[in-house]
């Protein structure tokens, strides 16, 4: 499903115009952006979880070379899925 087909659904199974469901989930998905630049972590009980990590520097390989390359530290989201999804997909 990409972001089309999920506003159409939502605006579909909320009873609202597609318009409305495209500004709410934009909104949501900014305020979930917001939240993790601040470093914050984004709970939904059920659901599941985003949050930050850095992940540290590291020495890679460049795979047509197989020289040894630096590869920089960088913040990585991850999400971690709630028992109610896990179990919904199980």
């Amino acid at each position: 499903m990409n972001k089309t087909e999920l506003i159409e659904s939502m605006a579909e199974s909320a009873g609202i115009t597609k318009a409305a469901a495209k500004v709410a989930l934009e909104t949501f998905l900014g305020d979930v952006e917001k939240t993790l630049k601040k470093g914050d972590r984004v709970s939904l009980v059920g659901f599941g979880s985003w949050s930050v990590s850095e992940r540290a520097a590291r020495d890679g390989r460049n795979p047509q070379t197989g020289k040894t390359i630096k590869i920089a530290a960088k913040n990585v989201v991850k999400f971690k899925a709630g028992s109610e999804l896990s179990a919904s997909v199980n």
